[in-house]
């Protein structure tokens, strides 16, 4: 029997709004852990949008109470090398392909926003929050190093030393303090998240396409290591975490 297409998972959902594509994670009842099928289909879905002429802006977004809390814990602790290199490469895709978009991503982010979720938010180029959103790196809980590129991500938004603090305390960062640091665009009322993210993005969508690009690329060649260099790191670093007792340890408290 064929595995399942995970292009079919109705996990995550996309849909147009004139010129705007808006992409939804929609799994609510697990406040929106990614599961493995889940980052497939996003990795293809992000491709696709990049090429498609009629999308001119993209709207990240999510069903329920939470953004996402991060991936999914039941599929944790009991990783061989073959499968945790393949969870990091559908990661590491799905990251690859969001940043790539060339026109302007908007994340709309409320609840829980953590782990690889809060790398996905960071990958966009800006956060509208609901104001009961905060953020946090919850890799430790796990035994495990951030992935999805949030060190990389924090260290531009914030600098080495409070990316740092941020990764090894594991925190929350309210999103009223998220604001402050500059990893948030705008904070707003929950029932008005989508909404104003919504018409921000139909705003940047109205705007001049390939200047966006262009200047987008720009902002890549500001930073090095590239992104994808860096994420080579990231999955000697994350592949070793996998195989640890810690790791083991941490899925079984979890």
């Amino acid at each position: 029997m064929d595995p399942p297409d995970p292009m079919l998972d109705e996990r995550v959902s996309v849909e147009r709004d004139g010129g705007v594509a808006i992409v939804r994670l929609n799994r609510p009842d697990r406040l929106n852990a990614l599961a493995e099928p889940m980052k497939e289909k996003m990795g293809s879905v992000f491709e696709s949008l990049s090429r498609d002429p009629e999308v001119r802006a993209v709207l990240l977004c999510a069903a329920g109470r939470a953004f996402c809390a991060s991936g999914d814990v039941t599929s944790m602790g009991a990783f061989t090398v073959d499968s945790a290199q393949d969870r990091l490469k559908r990661a590491h895709r799905m990251i690859i392909n969001l940043a790539r978009i060339d026109k302007p991503v908007i994340a709309a982010v409320q609840g829980p926003v953590v782990g690889i979720g809060w790398s996905m938010a960071l990958a966009c180029d800006t956060i509208i929050a609901a104001d009961d959103a905060y953020f946090a790196q919850v890799f430790k809980n796990v035994g495990l190093t951030p992935d999805g590129g949030g060190v990389f991500f924090l260290a531009q938004n914030l600098g080495v030393l409070r990316a740092k603090a941020l990764v090894l305390s594991g925190r929350k960062v309210p999103a009223e303090e998220a604001l402050a640091l500059g990893l948030v665009e705008q904070v707003v009322a929950a029932e008005a998240l989508f909404d104003t993210a919504l018409a921000h993005a139909h705003t940047l969508a109205a705007g001049p396409t390939l200047a966006f690009a262009l200047g987008k690329r720009m902002f890549k060649h500001v930073y090095t290591p590239a992104l994808e260099t860096f994420l080579d790191a990231e999955s000697w670093a994350q592949s070793v975490a996998l195989m640890s007792e810690d790791h083991a340890e941490g899925a079984r408290l979890s």
